[in-house]
């Protein structure tokens, strides 16, 4: 590929390098392979020179070689999605384990310095739909061959486990110290961990915290159940003590007990007529993800746990404090509450008229997507208003919406999610914040953001992505509700966003999450009419 500025009369079939601002406000983008059309608005733009990128007959341009690669890596329950801007996203077909062989990973980022690959951690637990691995390539083109020599390494590098539907014995022993309570609670968190894949809990049996008692219940249920646990009263302290002694009176034999994973250190593994029997450490009482969650979910995928692999399990076992680790998806008492603010009080500066008034199919913009978000899981609906408030606000009479009007709306954006959520009572749990110009949104785009923030404690925050890229709406939990109400100016929650990297969960929602209507010409290609 050769890269570097060409005079524009020479620009014809390369690919602009950087976007070019033109007259009236047009603009072409970076990445676009320029005609003829696009060099005669260059020049009425006295635009000289531009820099380009232009391939070479044994190049591959960058959506190519993205699809090529990602193809390759889309085996074994992981698709693939269409190239765009040079990546491939790729996602799981279904609940499980995500697999990942670092030695071919690791081959295909070493093709080509323009090729890269990234992955969530081996075996790590994806609910269906959660992006696994991203191929990007850096620059416009690369040499095929190198394309070739990544999607060979690509073979078998990365793949799904799916979890299979169990049917789990539970057997909890009892203490006069141990509230019936707390048994309600752990059967609760263990019924949170199966739910992902299709398992359920066929029995429970209390009793005693007595190896004989212990053992009889494994006994009883063994015939009917693929996996026996058994939660006792108790931690089990040595090798020898009652649910070890247990497990070899009912004929079982210990695989393994202890392992370098805190919270979990006190995990027992062991087997029963080809069947496994987990003694759970104290830990798995509670939802938050612990060393327990890695041996359960490798045994609903099918997976042997053997005691080197426990061993093994040393480098990243250290979860005690990483607060904002996912945490199963648990029953609670409540489900979260959430708010959907509508962002109505910009200016339109460049549009020469209220672009939120225009209408689409018949219908104002603002009023079609506060439609949307009234029948979302959000219980409550807020628009905020400013500039041709009285207009918004009687555009969206009867839409079983409530208005806040933001005073300073004239000092951007940030002002009016400020004031959006110092509205919210204290029941409130998040926030999707949506903008009043994206009409491709729909009620079922944002239920996939809500049910993604709703399914993790502590709520993270959620991101739309479009190919892969982070766009709008996005869901913010409460704990950042006091930072962001002290906001001002044009900057939204960017900055908070970022520094809160590690909470960010991305959804993938296609076009509809990058297709805001900023422009009069971009209102006119969607097909929607100003209104004066």
């Amino acid at each position: 590929m050769k890269f570097g500025p060409v005079a524009v009369a020479e620009a014809a079939g390369a690919i602009l390098a950087h976007s070019q601002k033109l007259a009236a406000g047009k603009r072409i983008r970076k990445g676009k392979r320029l005609d003829a059309g696009d060099v005669d608005a260059l020049r009425a733009a006295d635009i000289r020179s531009v820099v380009v990128a232009r391939l070479e007959p044994d190049d591959l341009g960058e959506d190519d070689a993205a699809a090529l690669i990602g193809q390759a890596l889309a085996t074994g329950g992981i698709r693939a999605e269409a190239a765009a801007t040079g990546r491939v996203n790729l996602f799981a077909e279904s609940a499980g384990l995500f697999c990942a062989e670092a030695a071919k990973i690791d081959a295909i980022n070493r093709a080509d310095p323009g090729i890269t690959l990234a992955t969530l951690d081996h075996l790590r637990a994806v609910e269906a739909g959660r992006m696994v691995a991203t191929v990007k390539i850096i620059p416009y083109a690369v040499a095929r061959s190198a394309v070739e020599a990544a999607a060979l390494h690509a073979a078998d590098a990365i793949r799904l486990e799916p979890f299979r539907a169990h049917k789990i014995g539970v057997v909890a022993t009892r203490l006069p110290a141990l509230k019936p309570s707390v048994m309600d609670k752990t059967l609760d968190a263990l019924a949170g961990r199966l739910r992902a894949s299709g398992s359920s809990i066929i029995e429970e049996l209390r009793v005693d915290h007595h190896e004989r008692d212990v053992s009889a219940a494994i006994g009883k249920l063994l015939p009917q159940s693929d996996m026996v646990i058994v939660f006792g009263a108790s931690a089990i302290s040595d090798i020898d003590d009652v649910i070890p002694a247990a497990i070899r009176i009912a004929g079982g034999r210990i695989e393994h007990f202890g392992m370098p994973v805190d919270p979990g250190n006190l995990m027992l593994i062991g087997d029963i007529s080809g069947k496994p029997v987990l003694g759970a450490p104290g830990c798995a009482r509670s939802p938050a993800e612990n060393g327990f969650d890695w041996i359960l979910q490798r045994l609903l995928a099918g997976r042997r746990v053997t005691a080197d692999e426990i061993t093994g399990m040393g480098v990243g076992g250290l979860l005690m404090e990483i607060g904002t680790r996912p945490r199963p998806r648990e029953e609670i008492a409540r489900r979260p509450k959430f708010a959907a603010i509508l962002l109505a009080a910009g200016q339109s500066r460049r549009m020469g008229s209220n672009k939120l008034l225009a209408e689409l199919g018949g219908k104002p913009l603002i009023r079609q997507l506060a439609e949307v978000a009234e029948a979302s899981m959000a219980q409550i609906v807020l628009a905020v208003t400013g500039h041709d408030a009285e207009r918004v606000e009687r555009v969206l009479s009867g839409a079983g919406v409530k208005f806040v009007r933001n005073v300073n709306y004239e000092r951007g954006m940030g002002t009016s999610l400020a004031a959006g959520l110092a509205t919210l009572s204290d029941d409130i749990d998040g926030a999707v914040i949506l903008l009043g110009d994206m009409p491709g949104i729909t009620t079922n785009m944002i239920d996939r953001l809500l049910e993604a923030a709703a399914s993790q404690a502590p709520m993270p925050i959620v991101m739309a992505t479009a190919n892969g890229v982070r766009g709008n709406p996005v869901v913010l939990p409460r704990r950042h509700f006091a930072a962001l109400r002290k906001l001002d100016g044009d900057e939204g929650a960017r900055r908070l966003i970022a520094e809160h990297g590690d909470e960010v969960v991305t959804v993938e929602l296609g076009d509809a999450a990058a297709s805001d209507l900023d422009t009069p010409e971009a209102l006119a290609a969607a097909g929607a009419q100003p209104v004066a």
